[in-house]
């Protein structure tokens, strides 16, 4: 197996870590107002992602970094390409990261909801946006001789990237729904059990449906097993949580998003970014790599950096591993609100 190899399959890993681990965190974001009737749920629900969510997306910036280093061509076109679409994601991410730490820093209930509403379009335009992004990724974009796009972002949102978007929407909210589930009590898990329930049936009815349609256009024979493996897993977990097994639940839609993952870079495996407009444009593991030096130096970093990042992570969530109710909640403690009457100058 040559290097560009081994890279493409660490970088289909590292973005398999990003969706199972940041998967659930947008999942509760989206829920946040339907789990959360009170502000003590809704602080409730926040504080089973709050100690690791930041430290999921160091996924996404790993994955982006291995690209940019691994496959420099394959980094250009792409952000180049998706440039807008791209932007809206960080923009979401930055105000989702924002809304977390800001919004107990006012006491005051209107204060609060507005930062609760951008922690659900945080998290749901992520969600969105990287199944419409890996879905083009997948099928291919117009590139030119150069490897430069040549679409618009309208060019982006064809019915099969779409149908991409719905899915991760659907099967991140399921994600999501079953981790509040696993690490609550009382009326949010409650809560969490009945959206879970909802979810789960759109993502197997939408998922199935994108993995058909990746499998039949553009998948590998190959493919079929880790299809049939996603479509198992997530009706096996819509019964776990119908069962309240919620831990077998969580476990199943991991497995889910990752057999998901594993078909959409074996579809797109040797290609990195195919084109649409000539298949002689399209970047591959061979035109897009980087020297063989770079991904030697590379390959002994990693092997010496991922072991440690990922038994910091684990122990993470071992340390933060019991379920959480109102009774964790303390009371709030932000600023409170200065009310000045009409004649006084706020300062």
């Amino acid at each position: 197996m040559e290097l560009t190899d081994i890279w493409f399959l660490l970088i289909a890993v590292l973005w398999t870590g990003y969706f199972v681990l940041e998967g659930f965190d947008f999942g509760v974001g989206m829920l946040l107002p339907f789990v959360g009737r009170t502000e003590t749920d809704r602080r409730v629900a926040i504080n089973t992602i709050g100690p690791v969510w930041d430290g999921n997306e160091v996924w996404l910036l790993v994955a982006g970094g291995a690209t940019f280093a691994a496959f420099p061509e394959w980094y250009a076109s792409l952000f180049s390409g998706f440039f807008l679409a791209l932007l809206l994601v960080l923009v979401a991410l930055i105000v989702r990261g924002v809304a977390f730490e800001f919004r107990g820093k006012v006491d005051s209930d209107r204060w609060r909801r507005n930062w609760d509403r951008a922690i659900v379009v945080g998290s749901t335009v992520p969600a969105v946006a990287w199944g419409v992004a890996f879905a083009n990724i997948v099928a291919g974009v117009p590139l030119d001789a150069d490897h430069e796009y040549t679409g618009s972002l309208l060019t982006l949102l064809n019915p099969y990237a779409l149908l991409g978007g719905l899915a991760t929407l659907s099967l991140f909210a399921l994600h999501g729904a079953v981790f509040l589930a696993l690490k609550t009590h009382d009326d949010v898990r409650s809560r969490a059990r009945g959206l879970a329930h909802r979810a789960g049936l759109a993502a197997v009815v939408l998922g199935g449906a994108f993995l058909v349609w990746t499998f039949l256009a553009h998948g590998p024979f190959w493919t079929v097993v880790p299809v049939l493996v996603a479509a198992a897993a997530l009706i096996a977990a819509v019964v776990a949580n119908q069962r309240a097994r919620e831990g077998w639940a969580f476990l199943l839609t991991a497995t889910a998003i990752i057999a998901v993952t594993v078909t959409l870079f074996g579809s797109l495996y040797p290609d990195v970014l195919p084109s649409t407009a000539d298949p002689a444009f399209s970047l591959n593991t061979t035109n897009a790599a980087s020297t063989p030096y770079t991904l030697r130096i590379m390959t002994w970093v990693a092997v010496v950096v991922t072991p440690v990042v990922l038994a910091y992570q684990a122990w993470t969530f071992w340390v933060f591993r019991r379920r959480i109710g109102a009774a964790d909640i303390p009371v709030a403690a932000g600023l409170p609100v200065r009310r000045t009457r009409k004649d006084e100058p706020v300062r």
